[in-house]
């Protein structure tokens, strides 16, 4: 036969038991649950995150469509710059043409006035000759001028240009001054400028608002010298027509 022993167990004990039972998967479903809100928060965030990189690349992708159309409008403007460029090339080409023809022009017209003058001494016997410079003397438009090798305090200059129906240098405008400039180099003339009246005045009388007698350096820049020192003179004859700088 067959004896069975059955031992009483305490009512606590048996709910510990159940207890265990469900424990570990309700531990399991929290760490689970856990896991799932995590992830969701993180997608969450992910997802954000790239809508933002997503947004950023669209903008990338306009930026970059309309760099690429201001780089073919930069590359069509600088073609018609380039087309501007050799054309105004060319027409410089052509000014350049005409100055030098325009230049070789005067040229002759001055070699064939001197020659003119040349005959006309020759013919008549004599330096002096009407509508002419007289020899050494250089023809710029309506007047004739000399630079003097000699060196003459300003009075004895001025006296020298009287005695030669010309007076010193008178510089009216802008145009002499460029001239003289050009022309004086390193070397130092007398002009027709003086203060010795007690203010500054060319010799024909005019005032001149610039101490002593005046020179003119290579920089075209008039300075004051003492009227008695040694200078080289710079006269202005009186053209044919009498008119004068």
């Amino acid at each position: 036969f067959t004896t069975s022993f059955h031992y009483p167990v305490p009512a606590r004990y048996s709910f510990l038991t159940r207890s265990r039972r469900w424990l570990v998967p309700a531990l399991v479903l929290a760490v689970v649950l856990v896991l799932v809100l995590a992830f969701g928060v993180n997608s969450a965030g992910l997802s954000s995150r790239i809508s933002s990189q997503e947004d950023t690349v669209s903008n990338l992708s306009l930026s970059l469509s309309s760099a690429r159309r201001d780089s073919v409008d930069t590359a069509k403007d600088v073609q018609r710059l380039r087309f501007s460029v050799e054309s105004n090339k060319d027409q410089l080409s052509s000014v350049a043409e005409s100055l030098k023809e325009l230049a070789m022009v005067q040229t002759l017209s001055k070699a064939v006035a001197s020659l003119r003058c040349a005959v006309d001494r020759l013919i008549h016997n004599r330096t002096d000759v009407k509508g002419c410079c007289p020899l050494e003397w250089e023809s710029v438009e309506s007047s004739c001028f000399y630079f003097s090798r000699a060196s003459l305090n300003w009075h004895d200059a001025r006296d020298w240009c009287h005695a030669h129906q010309s007076q010193l240098l008178i510089l009216t405008d802008d145009k002499d001054w460029d001239y003289m400039r050009s022309h004086v180099g390193d070397t130092f003339y007398w002009v027709g400028l003086t203060d010795e009246g007690g203010k500054w005045e060319w010799v024909n009388g005019t005032p001149y608002t610039i101490d002593h007698c005046a020179h003119i350096h290579s920089d075209g820049r008039l300075n004051d010298k003492h009227c008695s020192e040694p200078e080289r003179e710079r006269q202005s004859k009186f053209p044919p027509h009498r008119l004068y700088f």
